[in-house]
């Protein structure tokens, strides 16, 4: 079954071994686009093409940030002291002891200093390596697999308010070609009343009709509610459809929008033009909803 999908999720993986512990950290929020942002510990950025590959192939929207954090286990985190430097830095200040400048020089103290004890991480086995990259993509995986959960429960929600709000346009739309059916005499009877009073003689019967037929063809809005009546059609195939949906949802709206505005700017009277307003306000909700969707 097809599912609509939001942007705003968040999911959390952990894997272990004898290396120690990845996690991998996934949120998203809303973004025209995809944006993938994927911040890696040192050591492990070999890995960013593929991380960046993933998120592609998971998500079509959205700021998409993924964080990997790596614990290495004790036993397997060694460490060295480079005695030559240890010797190197206190022959180096040996001369200021003997001026009584400086105390002599102690193990804690040459310990403390950079690169004096280092990590042999650079020398771990290919295994250690390839086992540490195997569980950081499966982590990844996991985590975008959370991540689609939970944006897929948004956009569960906001199908359910989508649905809604394309009804209500549809309503609307129907409200507006039942009253639009009686435009034609009511544009007649107006034309009439304002040259009774203007020409009190009256006015020719074919003037009259000419004149009322002139204005009933510039109100005419049936090509604006057909294609609304079409829209309709369309968002509903989409919101059924699901994912990816949001940049077509969009474009709908904004289709929606300029039928609204013509059908106001055609209304030959105040209950039609009500009925347009009505239209444009159900159409910014709906232009704001779909900004959420994927």
């Amino acid at each position: 079954m097809a599912v609509l999908s939001g942007m705003t999720g968040f999911a959390r993986a952990e894997r272990s071994g004898e290396f120690g512990t990845v996690s991998v950290e996934a949120r998203s929020v809303n973004g025209k686009g995809l944006d993938a942002r994927v911040r890696l510990p040192q050591g492990l950025d070999r890995l960013e093409t593929e991380f960046r590959n993933r998120i592609k192939a998971a998500f079509t929207r959205g700021s998409v940030a993924v964080n990997l954090n790596f614990e290495r286990a004790d036993s397997a985190m060694g460490l060295q002291i480079d005695r030559d430097l240890m010797r190197r830095l206190a022959e180096a200040g040996r001369d200021l002891v003997e001026e009584g400048l400086a105390a002599p020089a102690r193990v804690d103290g040459l310990l403390s200093v950079r690169g004096v004890v280092r990590s042999d991480d650079g020398e771990q086995s290919d295994e250690i390596d390839a086992a540490i990259d195997a569980a950081a993509l499966d982590a990844l995986d996991a985590a975008l697999d959370g991540l689609k959960d939970a944006r897929a429960e948004e956009g569960a929600a906001m199908g359910k308010v989508l649905a809604a709000q394309v009804g209500e346009i549809e309503a609307l739309t129907k409200k507006a070609a039942s009253h639009a059916a009686s435009q034609p005499q009511a544009i007649r009877d107006r034309v009439k009343a304002k040259f009774d009073e203007l020409l009190p003689q009256g006015l020719d019967p074919d003037r009259l009709a000419q004149e009322a037929a002139a204005l009933a063809v510039r109100a005419d809005v049936r090509e604006e509610l057909d294609r609304l009546d079409a829209h309709v059609e369309a968002a509903r195939a989409l919101l059924k459809a699901g994912s990816p949906a949001g940049r077509k949802l969009d474009f709908l709206a904004q289709e929606f929008n300029r039928e609204a505005n013509t059908l106001c700017s055609k209304a030959a009277d105040r209950a039609l033009t009500e009925i347009g307003l009505a239209l444009k306000h159900a159409v910014d909700q709906l232009r704001e909803q779909v900004q959420n969707v994927e």
